[in-house]
């Protein structure tokens, strides 16, 4: 698929770990895009359900659609990155997940971040000389990856969208659409 045909397709890559995923922050852009057109696509690295969390507390399960093993950047539109504390931090550790951020990254194509989701950006070497927000206790990674953190709800560098919680969804989910606009 070439990169003219890329921006046709209205599937976005939803990438998570198995578990650990906050709830509301797959949930909430799961919708938006839905609402908007959009068809998300969950992707993780194994087959199965995923589980989902409220803070620290089990939440409800997602079956996966995709494993990263059989998913390329090409197949999308845009990538989110759902946060929750364990989430992206078992993900960063799967280097075939970091490699796809990396490649939607390194592409150009739309990536929305939110929370601590911003580590997979961190570990794809994604942030240098990049303006964005995380969860405030992120901000030191950030910086030491070359990238300048700012405390807003949602903040847009190019084709990079990202946001600090859950409190910030609305205005996550309007930037993550508003720049999915620009290739859709």
């Amino acid at each position: 698929m070439t990169s003219a045909d890329q921006r046709t397709t209205r599937s976005i890559a939803v990438l998570v770990a198995m578990e650990g995923i906050e709830q509301i922050e797959l949930t909430g852009p799961w919708k938006a895009l839905e609402d908007a057109g959009w068809e998300p696509v969950l992707v993780a690295p194994d087959r199965g359900d995923v589980q989902a969390f409220e803070h620290l507390d089990r939440a409800d399960r997602f079956p996966v659609d995709r494993t990263v093993a059989d998913v390329a950047v090409e197949d999308f539109a845009g990538l989110v990155l759902p946060g929750g504390v364990a989430n992206p931090d078992a993900l960063r550790t799967d280097a075939a997940a970091v490699d796809l951020v990396r490649g939607f990254v390194q592409g150009g194509a739309p990536v929305a971040a939110i929370c601590h989701a911003i580590w997979m950006l961190v570990e794809a070497d994604a942030v240098r000389d990049r303006t964005l927000t995380s969860w405030p206790s992120l901000q030191t990674d950030v910086r030491n990856a070359g990238g300048t953190w700012v405390d807003q709800e949602v903040v847009t560098d190019g084709s990079l969208v990202t946001s600090r919680k859950p409190d910030d969804l609305p205005a996550f989910n309007a930037a993550m659409l508003d720049v999915l606009g620009a290739v859709g």
